[in-house]
């Protein structure tokens, strides 16, 4: 997947995510701000101490 792909999906995600909370779905809400957490960080490389 590429930066590209990865950031229309984090987006995607993300703006599901609001308007599920401004409706009242607490717990779809919550999922999804956890995938889009998940896929903001996959693939990402730190340097561990």
């Amino acid at each position: 997947m590429n930066r590209l792909h990865k950031d229309i999906l984090t987006g995607l995600v993300f703006v599901t995510g609001v308007i599920e909370f401004i409706s009242g779905d607490f717990i779809i809400s919550s999922a999804l701000f956890a995938a889009t957490t998940f896929a903001s960080n996959m693939g990402s490389k730190r340097n561990k101490p």
